[in-house]
């Protein structure tokens, strides 16, 4: 008996040093294909998004900028499309796999419980799998808004907002969010893994996906409106995209993580009186 939980504790370690070496190999890929695209903006150049910028520089991206104002959007191909949406789950992965890493990890711990003498290598791959389908599915709720603000011409080609009301709005919107009802539910969730896998257990391979997407989309209420933030403050801002995901992580592994999600909410209103405030100065 001794000896079997000698062999339980020692694959519970190999399981959780794999599972935080594949959290950690997940983010840094997400970020490092983040940051080739802002490389790739800097330089004037959106290829790798499925813009057709013109090349050359600045200047000229400037000039497509202005004419996309004055002459309509560029249309976007089904190829944009699908980078764009690439671009958004990517930036999802990189910002929100950190703050899964203790609910996956106690789910880990508990299949290798489970499964003592199995490997549960394919039930955490596939509860994880749940939890980043969830937020493909925002991915594409978040591209398709995307193309219609740019469509009405609040986006520019760069994809930061064109309207300063706009962006008021959608800070004002996520501050209040944060004092919602639903905002807190869906964040005690987030921030009790124990009690969300009793409660949700479901057992088999199919289940272990199931469960990976109901956590998902609890996450994906919490903090959807947090991400439209990008809307207003630029899309591919990956200073606003790091400041997101460090609050969201507080909020939900601190122990005052609920009073840091309502002091956000009053951080974001004072955000949307600046950004009143700089509007109103503008010629």
């Amino acid at each position: 008996m001794i000896s079997d939980e000698g062999a339980i504790e020692r694959a519970l370690k190999r399981d959780r040093a794999g599972v935080v070496a594949s959290l950690a190999l997940v983010t840094v890929l997400a970020w490092t294909y983040l940051i080739v695209l802002a490389l790739d903006m800097a330089r004037g150049e959106m290829g790798l998004m499925g813009m057709d910028l013109p090349k050359g520089g600045a200047a000229q991206t400037l000039e497509a900028m202005a004419g996309a104002v004055m002459g309509g959007p560029r249309p976007w191909s089904f190829t944009t499309f699908l980078l764009m949406g690439l671009m958004w789950w990517v930036m999802m992965l990189g910002m929100m796999v950190p703050s899964a890493a203790p609910m996956i990890l106690l789910y880990a711990r508990l299949q290798r419980r489970k499964l003592a003498h199995e490997a549960p290598g394919r039930r955490i791959a596939l509860f994880a799998l749940g939890y980043l389908l969830a937020w493909l599915g925002f991915s594409i709720a978040a591209t398709v808004l995307q193309w219609g603000l740019g469509t009405l011409a609040l986006m520019s080609p760069m994809m930061a907002s064109t309207s300063p009301a706009l962006a008021v709005a959608i800070f004002l919107l996520a501050g209040a969010y944060q004092l919602t009802p639903l905002k807190q539910a869906c964040l005690a969730h987030c921030r009790a893994p124990v009690e969300f896998l009793s409660r949700h257990w479901r057992p088999g391979d199919g289940g272990a996906l199931v469960m990976g997407l109901h956590h998902g989309a609890y996450c994906v209420g919490c903090c959807w409106v947090l991400m439209a933030l990008l809307f207003a403050t630029g899309v591919m801002n990956l200073l606003w995209v790091a400041v997101i995901a460090i609050f969201v992580l507080l909020e939900k592994v601190l122990p005052a993580g609920r009073w840091v999600s309502r002091a956000g909410a009053f951080a974001l209103f004072a955000l949307a009186a600046v950004f009143a405030v700089q509007s109103s100065m503008m010629p």
